[in-house]
């Protein structure tokens, strides 16, 4: 039997008590628990005067394990990359972190599956409606990138990223930070020197702004 997902309607704006209520929502969802070998456990970290926000894959199982987004190695590597350290990147108030799929999916023939689709039809437009003072969005790897970015992301993640200037100064788009993509950041020493000061310097602009809501 086929699932039936909402009629999607506009998101109408959104303060500080509808996305506390839409995340209560979210963190509850048991949408897809018939499909998730370990369970439902939707992980997301958003604050309405957050500035930085960083969509990725979907929780692997070290973050199912935690309830803690970014909270492994590729973690690890991301915050570096971004020159923030745990306490700023984990400050709702100041970076949103909404993962294409907010449940880990499980392991498939290499590596974990896909992020499923029903976390973006059901609950992001009302999300990102939530986040009025976004300056800088990250687009990690090839779901985050397609969905965004749509046809301009059709290369791939390395020819999209290697396009970063195209999308600037809102949007960059990254490889994910996994230790198994080693071979590639070997491969292009152009992302250490030149994208990542670039990345580090947006990051700390948007994030030194002030915002009133």
């Amino acid at each position: 039997m086929t699932e039936t997902l909402p009629i999607s309607v506009p998101p109408a704006p959104c303060e500080s008590e509808r996305l506390s209520e839409l995340l209560r929502a979210i963190r509850a969802c048991q949408h897809c628990a018939v499909h998730l070998p370990h369970g439902p456990r939707p992980i997301v970290q958003a604050g309405v005067r957050a500035r930085l926000l960083i969509i990725g894959q979907a929780p692997g199982a070290r973050v199912h394990a935690s309830g803690i987004p970014w909270d492994d190695p590729s973690g690890e590597r991301l915050r570096s990359w971004l020159d923030i350290d745990k306490d700023t990147f984990y400050n709702p108030q100041q970076v949103a972190i909404v993962p294409m799929g907010y449940c880990y999916p499980g392991k498939g023939p290499s590596g974990d599956l896909p992020p499923r689709r029903e976390c973006a039809e059901l609950w992001l437009d009302r999300l990102l409606a939530c986040l009025p003072s976004i300056g800088l969005t990250l687009l990690i790897g090839q779901y985050a990138q397609r969905h965004f970015l749509g046809k301009s992301a059709a290369g791939g993640v390395g020819k999209t990223v290697a396009a970063h200037a195209q999308f600037a100064p809102d949007i960059v788009p990254l490889p994910h930070p996994s230790p198994r993509n080693i071979a590639w950041f070997l491969r292009n020493p152009w992302f250490d020197a030149e994208l990542l000061p670039k990345l580090r310097s947006r990051v700390q602009a948007a994030i030194a702004s002030e915002v009133s809501i």
